[in-house]
C-alpha cells in the first residue's frame, strides 16, 4: 500500500471548506464566538496566513492517521510487518481477493464518524472541561471535527 498524498492533502483542505460553512455566522459562528468569549474584532485579528496554514498542517496530520483507520488494507500490511516483498503467499492471496474491498466514500465516512466521535470529540471535550468552556462550545467545536473526520475519511478511503 502506498500513501496517497493527494488524497491526504484534499482531505486536509476539506476541513477549511467545512470550517467556512460550520463557523459561518448563519450556522454556528455567532454561538461559537459567544461561547469562546470572542468578539468579531478579535476573530479578525491575527496572521490569517499562519492560522490557515497551520490549520492545514494539523488537518494533514489527522488525515495521515485517518488513512490507517479507514483503509482496512493498511491493517493487513501491518500484520506482515509492513514489507509486502517478504510476505507469505497468503498475504498476496488476501490482497488479490480483498485489495479494493471497502474502498468507498461511504465506508470512509463511517470510519471517519467513529474516529471523530470517539477520538476527536473527547479530545476537544477534555480540553473544554479544563478551560471551563460550555457544553455548547464543546458540541460546536467537537461536532466540527466529527463532520470533518467523516468527510476526510470518505475522501481518503475513496481515492485509490
Amino acid at each position: 500500500m502506498e500513501i496517497n498524498f493527494l488524497a491526504l492533502l484534499l482531505a486536509a483542505l476539506s476541513t477549511l471548506v467545512v470550517g467556512f460553512i460550520w463557523y459561518n455566522p448563519k450556522v454556528f459562528g455567532i454561538i461559537w464566538m459567544k461561547e469562546a468569549h470572542l468578539t468579531e474584532e478579535q476573530v479578525k485579528t491575527g496572521n490569517m496566513a499562519v492560522i490557515f496554514g497551520m490549520a492545514i498542517v494539523y488537518a494533514f496530520f489527522i488525515s495521515f492517521i485517518l488513512q490507517m483507520l479507514t483503509i482496512h488494507q493498511f491493517g493487513a500490511l501491518g500484520m506482515i510487518g509492513g514489507d509486502p516483498t517478504v510476505a507469505k503467499p497468503s498475504y498476496q492471496a488476501f490482497m488479490a481477493d480483498y485489495g479494493e474491498a471497502f474502498r468507498t466514500f461511504k465506508h470512509g465516512m463511517l470510519h471517519g464518524f467513529f474516529s471523530g466521535l470517539f477520538f476527536a470529540l473527547p479530545v476537544v471535550g477534555t480540553g473544554a472541561l479544563f478551560e471551563r468552556r460550555s457544553w455548547k462550545y464543546t458540541l460546536i467545536a467537537g461536532g466540527f471535527w466529527v463532520v470533518s473526520c467523516m468527510i476526510m475519511g470518505g475522501i481518503i478511503c475513496a481515492m485509490k
